[in-house]
């Protein structure tokens, strides 16, 4: 009995031992410059979100135009107003302060209705671009479509009559000027002058009367100008509006 007891008190006192032995746990080891690099991170995040806020909500007023301006003609004040658009460094809007200018300047290209205006749509350039030229019409009710506008795009026809025998016969061989160019009575003779032809100017009377005669410019080959001031000249020409000129 002793005996058991003895070795039980021996076992109790290496377990004892043992535990009291034991050798204590390592310390956590901490990161601060981990912990650094995180919060500077967070806050790079946070700046570039509000940059981004910020740079979102930077707008600037610029010109607009508010009715069609044909290539070559100078912008009204009545066709412009003011709109709010993002700031960009790579477009170089025309400012809404900077609007006096314009008066400078003429339309390098047809500008349509919500156009927002930049600098490379307008010019200093006056006149006509190389190879073209400008031709006036006197144009009466019948011979131009009732919504012909400046800027436009439309075909020129010739729409004469050619004589026929008995006007020949009744004119005689005495002055020669029958024949001409082939019109006065008789056969239709319609023929195309000249295509993509461009309306660059109307000038309509305040009551837009459709008994008088309408003064339309149009900008043409100039290859087809002598037979279109030649047809005008004559009263025999007639507009018709082209597809890619419709709005």
């Amino acid at each position: 009995m002793k005996t058991q007891e003895r070795g039980g008190a021996q076992r109790a006192a290496v377990s004892a031992a043992v535990g009291g032995d034991r050798l204590p746990s390592a310390p956590r080891e901490r990161k601060p410059a981990l912990a650094a690099l995180a919060v500077l991170l967070v806050l790079l995040g946070a700046l570039g979100a509000t940059v981004l806020v910020m740079r979102a909500g930077d707008r600037v007023e610029a010109v607009a135009i508010t009715k069609r301006v044909p290539q070559g003609q100078p912008v009204p004040e009545s066709a412009i107003r003011s709109v709010m658009v993002a700031e960009d460094s790579d477009v170089q809007y025309v400012r809404w302060e900077q609007r006096g200018l314009l008066k400078k300047y003429r339309s390098a290209t047809d500008l349509v209705d919500g156009t927002v205006l930049v600098g490379s749509m307008l010019t200093k350039e006056k006149g006509v671009a190389p190879g073209k030229s400008v031709v006036g019409l006197s144009l009466k009710s019948g011979q131009f479509p009732p919504r012909l506008e400046e800027g436009d795009t439309v075909s020129a026809y010739l729409v004469g009559r050619r004589d026929t025998a008995s006007d020949s016969d009744d004119t005689g061989s005495g002055s020669g000027s029958g024949g001409g160019s082939g019109r006065g009575g008789g056969a239709s003779a319609d023929a195309l002058i000249t295509d993509n032809a461009k309306v660059q100017s109307i000038k309509r009377d305040s009551g837009d009367s459709l008994s008088s005669d309408l003064p339309v410019s149009v900008v043409v080959d100039r290859s087809d100008a002598a037979a279109l001031t030649a047809a005008a000249s004559n009263g025999e020409v007639s507009l018709v509006l082209d597809s890619s000129g419709g709005r």
